[in-house]
């Protein structure tokens, strides 16, 4: 067993002080206890909270970070962004992908995150024929969670037409094609090769309705699982939201839950364009709500109706989706500053008539949300769970002697970088002082990709 000594700690009822944490060999949390008398062979950290996860993720947008700031016609919208991203998805071979996503998983570590879901499209070959294991890339994108020391929830994804009409995928899209029995395929072999690993599990995404036949998906559902997650894009985009109209008659939220039984299992990403009935529903459903603030401000999504979501109880979490910038910090500061502007108020995330700290609340919302997202039964500073830790570093905070709650609000809204020291996951420390073991390593592989796939 390991033990290490926390002056103060994030447990899930609360700030406490003087904490005994204790790790089996196993990688999980064998006892948590506040109120103790630090051994003298026992490490010290100072302040410690459970890491943030990031519910959505493309890994291998990441080689494209700050390269399509360019504006390209007189209304660039994310329909002219995915232009972009479709031409590099079109170049990346499985062998530069595990690069890409092993690099953007230590940056993630570095950032405090120590959980992502990869909601993965990526199937088939460049020129679009199938590789001779459908789950080539998938395993490569585990291979590479592994390398760097996250825990990853691989979310294989339908995408199977081209639009909510039933036309097929158009050339640029190919090399996403996928049917039900695919997802199907890739999950099971995920399963087999993955089985044991505390860092690797799985669940279904489904890339968006238009890209779905919704009425034939039952079958991969139930091949899932009853307990993974299922992640969904809907509503991201008010042309999206009015070709479904067009189409079904209905809004997206609507259309999805009127053919299936939406609940706590399943994860609504971006859902940023919805009535008030839908944002109702969602609510009541036990779903949770994929949040991307730094990706949909990024894109010009606009702003999810939150105030009015969370008055109802709504769950939801936060996602680094493009990669652009990696910093659960930044997404939850994004977050609360968009409904200031949005409402000219101040302190504007936390439910009506509650009162505390606002980056407090915020962040132990959004791990609810993730770890419900990624399928974690358990988590956080409890015995059972995997054990992963963030120590934040005091020099980077804003004031000295912080204490509880402060403590989250100075590292939100006061800082300009991941306050982030030690990192460690599944009861292994991936980051110290910052610095990853095979930083050197996995930065020089990214930068030889990067490289190939830019003069390509």
């Amino acid at each position: 067993m390991t033990e290490v000594f926390a002056k103060q700690a994030l447990l899930p009822e609360g700030w406490r002080h003087n904490v005994q944490i204790t790790i089996e060999a196993d990688g999980t949390f064998s006892s948590i206890t506040p109120d103790s008398t630090q051994k003298t062979d026992v490490p010290l950290l100072e302040m410690v909270v459970p890491p943030q996860i990031s519910l959505h993720s493309h890994a291998f947008q990441r080689a494209m970070a700050g390269l399509a700031e360019r504006k390209q016609n007189p209304d660039d919208t994310f329909w002219t962004w995915r232009t972009r991203m479709y031409q590099l998805a079109h170049r990346i071979s499985p062998e530069q992908m595990q690069d890409v996503a092993a690099f953007l998983y230590m940056q993630m570590l570095k950032a405090g995150y120590a959980q992502v879901a990869e909601f993965h499209y990526l199937h088939n070959a460049i020129d679009g024929r199938a590789y001779a294991s459908p789950a080539e890339i998938s395993s490569r994108l585990a291979a590479a969670a592994t390398d760097a020391g996250i825990g990853i929830t691989l979310l294989p994804t339908l995408y199977a037409r081209g639009g909510f009409d039933g036309s097929p995928l158009n050339d640029a899209q190919k090399r996403f094609a996928s049917t039900p029995d695919t997802i199907a395929r890739i999950l099971s072999d995920l399963q087999s090769e993955w089985r044991g690993s505390p860092l690797v599990t799985t669940g279904v995404g489904l890339h968006s309705l238009r890209a779905v036949d919704i009425q034939g998906l039952g079958n991969l559902l139930q091949a899932a699982g009853p307990r993974a997650p299922i992640h969904i894009h809907i509503a991201e985009q008010q042309r999206e939201v009015e070709a479904c109209l067009a189409a079904t008659g209905q809004r997206p939220v609507a259309h999805l839950m009127n053919h299936f039984p939406v609940d706590a299992r399943w994860c609504l990403v971006h859902a940023t364009h919805l009535s008030e009935g839908e944002v109702t529903a969602i609510a009541r459903s036990e779903a949770v709500a994929g949040l991307c603030p730094i990706t949909e401000a990024n894109l010009g999504d606009g702003i999810f109706p939150f105030e009015a979501y969370v008055a109802q109880t709504g769950r939801f979490g936060i996602g680094s989706d493009s990669n652009v910038l990696l910093s659960p910090w930044e997404e939850i500061r994004l977050l609360e500053y968009g409904l200031r502007l949005q409402s000219q108020k101040r302190c504007v995330a936390l439910p009506p008539e509650q009162k505390g700290s606002i980056g407090a609340w915020l962040y132990r919302q959004s791990l609810a949300g993730g770890a419900q997202a990624c399928g974690m039964s358990l988590n956080g500073l409890q015995p059972g769970a995997r054990a992963d830790l963030c120590v934040l570093d005091e020099r980077c905070l804003s004031l000295p002697d912080l204490q509880n709650d402060d403590i989250l609000d100075s590292a939100i809204f006061a800082t300009s970088s991941p306050p982030v020291r030690h990192v460690m996951c599944a009861g292994q420390w991936r980051i110290t002082d910052g610095h990853h073991a095979d930083e050197a390593r996995l930065t020089k592989a990214f930068h030889a990709t990067l490289r190939t796939l830019m003069a390509a």
